[in-house]
């Protein structure tokens, strides 16, 4: 690429691999996970973006200039790990290895290297890519200067860094000045967290002009605070300004790479035992990899011919599949399949469940011609007269993949990776760059269709995929996949990595130039290892609470069956809608009974519930007993059996495509449907217990839908109650009931509760005078006069509703779309139905979008701080987590800060946090 400096920030590169990615020792012991990914990056970038101009930046010391201006900078930095140390001068070796030109000086940070040089090259007309992550250095962004992720992939420019802080590049520094870094220990200003301080600099345009004018601060404690700590706001600007006018004594042209000497390189990679980028380097004589074994295969007919879909052609199928049980055949496959540093792989499996499963084979696909399919541990179907068939030995599997998979410049493609990473790395084998073919057709096309790997082979591929009944069978007929013979199952998954990879390839350029593109990259994948690892981890259940709740709870069943039975005269099945039809509106006659198309009563939820609340008893206690059957059926009774016996432990499954806001869905158990609010809910949340030595913590979003209600919106009395820490739900009784904030009493805060809530629902005056007991005109003026204090909701629900009209979907704030149906259908209530989903949609997606943000930026700050904590679960806007005792305060601190930080809106974002031995007691 001519004319362009690539300056990568190597310390900063160098911790964050180390986080990123497994730990990795070569033979003699020496630590090398950080190098390999490094070296991997360094590579890529070379192959990839040819630069001209390239500089490799290094921290040559911890005392600079900002040492003299405020002594506690970094003070309270700890040491690098032990087993990165090493490492630190393994990557100076590279570097020299690589011939890479290097730059350091005595008493500045590396990013003050890189801030001068990418200001001279930019004064000298070239476009300049800074290969870092840092939050540090987005202050440097520009109309010549970007920054480029290299472990996600991805480019950071002025959209990365508004999203992130706020604002534009220029104005980072203000905001960095006001938060402070308890990481670097720049003092900022206590209680101005990104969030505010991102409001203030909007308002205020400048640090400086803030100070000036903080005496007119409404808020008390912001005013005080401000007024108070201005001076080390002031200091706190000096630290994170980065220097741009470093004394280097080297010119830009010597900052063209020298030419690659390969065995100057390859005899580094070979130290370090880095064979599968080794194989990858053009080799000289005598390091020439083996050749492709001879194989007699015979290919399945090709696909049709490619159309034109969207601009874009569609890719070809790989149609050849083979069976590799060797490790030299595999080996010689992996060479040629690697070479355009994507590969597909997919897992076949004894069970759903990851903790219960075993792993029977591994397909993949990449560059070669071929798709192949590695089998495992299959069995012969009738033992007594098959012959055992032939596997590969795992142990030959790992050493030969497990490299493969801890490369961070191979981006491993699934469908579903969340289940196959698991599978992989219960084996050894963790991977690293992940990419996921579903998870990147919900980001494009949302509900609109389904996304399973049949579906979209007949969707995207006009191919029709070989069924896994057909496999397996069907019923109790059906056979576990290692009893499937190796030819049959070969056929099947090598077809599967062949779909995921003409998936990826079909995928890619659309979703590169959607909107929706910033969703799964900076929301969607990364979660993908972070479910991998809730799921891997799952939740400790003790089966003696829950025997002892189902005990009580169906004691309580056989007291409510005996009342009902009493009261229609006669016992009768109460788990039969159509003898309970009967019963209430042909025996007893209750008014309001509709058939169904079948011409039984229908017993629906909505039809009970309007009956109980019409005062029948018996109705009443007909809905108890069905929440409390259900309970024990879906609960007290099914969790124990839930217990994967080799964990001790419940591991449910999140479906991360499937809903149309963008919540995930758990399953296999649910743990999501937990009654919140009732004493039974309660109790089950007691069975769910920490480890000896450790606390679950519950963390949760407080009031997040109507913060975001009211920040969407643009609701000016809503968001300034919030800002001000004014109760919400006080705060609207004073505003829609006419009454003085301090005698707003109890009930009629509950009153405005069900109705902040309800409205956002698109509640009628009916159905909010079942909630608070008034009558339906008092209920729809309520409505009315809502509207008319806050006429910004009453327009951002109208606007809403005429773009999902149009459009038929409407957005989160992160740009998500939810699919919305049925906005002109000609049936009333279906029309109003999908009206209230798509005023809905855009708060509840984006919350959803939120807590995933806030998983993957949790997830990554346990690992940066070492600490043994770990995320189990999510439901809806809380967190439960696992910790030592010793870590507990340390990891609530963690969360206070990070969960808060993952967006910044003009209303403040606050979580509430506890530890205790149970969930209950948590939540």
């Amino acid at each position: 690429m001519d004319n362009h400096l690539y300056l990568i920030d190597a310390s900063g590169f160098i911790f964050r691999a180390y986080h990123a990615l497994p730990s990795l020792t070569r033979p003699d012991g020496t630590p090398v996970g950080a190098v390999l990914g490094y070296a991997s990056m360094v590579i890529k970038l070379l192959r990839e973006h040819a630069p001209s101009h390239m500089a490799v930046v290094f921290d040559v010391s911890r005392n600079t200039f900002r040492n003299d201006i405020y002594p506690a900078y970094k003070a309270n930095r700890d040491e690098p790990p032990e087993d990165l140390i090493p490492q630190f001068a393994l990557v100076r070796q590279m570097t020299t290895a690589f011939n890479l030109p290097q730059v350091e000086l005595e008493g500045y940070e590396a990013d003050d290297v890189i801030a001068t040089l990418a200001r001279q090259a930019a004064q000298a007309g070239m476009d300049v890519t800074i290969v870092s992550s840092d939050k540090d250095l987005m202050q440097l962004i520009g109309p010549k200067i970007r920054m480029y992720d290299p472990i996600k992939n991805l480019p950071l420019q002025e959209e990365a860094v508004f999203a992130k802080f706020g604002v534009t590049p220029d104005k980072v520094v203000d905001i960095q000045a006001l938060a402070g870094d308890a990481t670097d220990n720049v003092p900022g200003v206590p209680g101005i967290g990104v969030k505010t301080a991102a409001e203030l600099i909007n308002t205020f345009g400048s640090l400086e002009n803030l100070l000036a004018h903080a005496a007119t601060i409404t808020q008390p404690k912001r005013r005080e605070s401000l007024l108070t700590h201005a001076e080390a706001a002031r200091i706190s600007l000096k630290l994170v300004t980065l220097c741009d006018t470093v004394p280097l004594t080297c010119a830009l042209d010597d900052f063209r790479p020298a030419a690659f000497d390969i065995a100057k390189a390859a005899s580094f990679l070979s130290e370090q035992g880095f064979k599968s980028i080794l194989s990858r380097l053009p080799a000289p004589d005598g390091m020439n990899p083996p050749p492709l074994p001879s194989t007699v295969t015979t290919p399945a007919a090709p696909m049709a011919a490619a159309s034109s879909i969207e601009g874009l052609s569609v890719p070809l199928l790989i149609t050849t599949y083979r069976t590799v049980t060797t490790a030299d055949a595999l080996t010689a496959w992996l060479h040629q399949a690697t070479r355009d540093y994507i590969l597909a792989v997919d897992t076949e499996t004894t069970d759903l469940t990851p903790a219960r499963a075993r792993l029977v084979g591994i397909c993949l696909a990449g560059s070669a011609s071929d798709a192949i399919y590695i089998p495992i541990s299959h069995i012969a179907s009738n033992p007594l007269t098959d012959p055992p068939p032939e596997n590969m030995a795992i142990a030959d599997v790992v050493r030969i993949l497990a490299p493969v998979m801890a490369d961070p410049s191979i981006l491993k493609i699934g469908h579903n990776m969340k289940y196959d990473w698991q599978m992989l790395a219960n084996a050894g084998m963790t991977p690293v760059s992940v990419t996921d073919t579903m998870m990147m057709s919900y980001a494009l096309y949302g509900t609109a269709h389904g996304h399973g790997m049949d579906e979209l082979a007949l969707r995207f591929l006009n191919h029709t995929a070989v069924s896994y009944d057909s496999v397996t069978g069907t019923g109790v007929k059906r056979i576990t996949f290692d009893q499937v013979p190796v030819d049959v199952a070969t056929h099947y998954a090598a077809e599967d990595a062949a779909s995921t990879l003409a998936f990826y390839h079909y995928l890619r350029p659309r979703l590169q130039s959607a909107a929706t593109n910033a969703v799964y990259e900076d929301i969607d994948r990364p979660l993908i290892p972070v479910i991998a690892r809730m799921e891997q981890a799952g939740i400790r259940v003790d089966p003696q609470i829950l025997q002892n709740l189902g005990t009580k709870f169906n004691h309580r069943l056989q007291e409510i069956s005996a009342r009902i039975f009493t009261s229609v005269g006669h016992p009768f099945n109460l788990g039969s809608p159509k003898q309970m039809g009967a019963v209430l509106f042909g025996e007893l006659g209750l008014p309001g009974g509709k058939k169904t198309k079948t011409g039984e009563w229908s017993t629906a939820a909505d039809v009970l519930e309007l009956l109980a609340e019409q005062g029948h008893d018996v109705v009443t206690e007909i809905l108890e007993w069905r929440q409390l059957s259900k309970l024990i059926s879906t609960y007290s009774d099914a969790l124990p059996k839930a217990i994967v016996p080799q964990t001790g432990r419940v591991h449910t499954s999140y479906a991360l495509a499937y809903t149309t806001t963008g919540r995930l869905a758990s399953s296999e158990p649910n743990l999501q449907n937990i009654p919140i609010r009732t004493d039974e809910g309660k109790s089950i949340r007691t069975a769910f217990i920490a480890a000896p030595g450790h606390k679950l913590i519950s963390a949760d979003y407080s009031q997040i839908e109507l913060r975001l209600i009211a920040a969407m919106a643009g609701i000016e009395r809503l968001k300034q109650a919030f800002r001000d820490g004014i109760d919400i739900h006080t705060a609207t009784a004073a505003e829609i009931l006419g009454v003085p904030l301090d005698q707003v009493s109890p009930q009629l805060r509950r009153e405005a509760k069900a109705i902040n809530f309800g409205i956002i629902y698109g509640i009628s005056g009916f159905g909010l005078a079942k909630q608070i007991g008034r009558s339906v005109g008092e209920s729809a003026a309520f409505i009315k006069t809502y509207f008319a204090r806050f006429p910004e909701l009453h327009a951002f629900m109208e606007t809403t509703k005429a773009f999902a009209r149009e459009h038929g979907y409407v957005q989160t704030l992160m740009g998500r779309c939810c699919t919305i149906q049925g906005m002109r259908d000609t049936n009333p209530a279906r029309r109003a139905s999908a009206e209230r989903q798509a005023i809905n949609a855009p708060v509840q997606g984006t919350a959803a979008d939120i807590i995933r943000l806030a998983m993957a930026a949790v997830d990554q700050a346990l690992l940066a701080e070492n600490l043994q904590a770990k995320l189990l679960l999510q439901v809806h806007d809380e967190l439960v987590l696992e910790a030592p005792d010793h870590e507990v305060e340390r990891v609530i601190a963690l969360l206070h800060q990070v969960m808060p930080s993952v967006i910044s809106l003009d209303v403040p974002m606050l979580i509430e946090a506890k530890a205790a031995d149970n969930w209950a007691a948590a939540h």
